[in-house]
């Protein structure tokens, strides 16, 4: 299956198809405003650490860290949406974070494709107001 209609109510499916395809730690997530990008990252991080740990939308900080109970981290998560060019991403020291072993979420990843290794991507479209479809970019 290399792709996969889901809503909200079985949204643990698409965080598990994400994790089954992944073939890097790098994790890159494709599609319009509204997509549901985050709301499923928040679904993945729940499934990582097990405990339903609530994720946030990085928008205004560019990047949050995941940890478990013990305080070590488990993921980061990045949203590039307003950042200008991949000089900025940079700047902010973006490649300590691509070259490491954690998990990496990147939403609008296409604003530094020039600076990504290798990582798994994914497209999410919306089908309608309440579905959304996944696959393998």
């Amino acid at each position: 299956m290399t792709s996969l209609n889901f809503t909200l109510k079985n949204i643990h499916q698409a965080a598990q198809f994400v994790l089954k395809h992944a073939q890097s730690n790098i994790l890159c997530f494709h599609g319009q405003m509204g997509a549901g990008k985050t709301t499923l990252i928040k679904a993945i991080i729940a499934q990582l650490t097990g405990d339903g740990a609530q994720a946030n939308s990085p928008t205004f900080g560019l990047v949050n860290e995941y940890t478990n109970e013990n305080g070590e981290t488990l993921a980061y998560h990045f949203d590039l949406y307003r950042i200008e060019d991949e000089a900025e991403a940079l700047d902010m020291g973006i490649e300590e974070y691509l070259y490491g072993d954690k998990t990496v979420f990147l939403e609008w990843p296409e604003k530094i494709s020039g600076l990504l290794p290798d990582a798994s991507h994914y497209q999410i479209d919306i089908i309608d107001q309440n579905e959304r479809k996944i696959g393998l970019k």
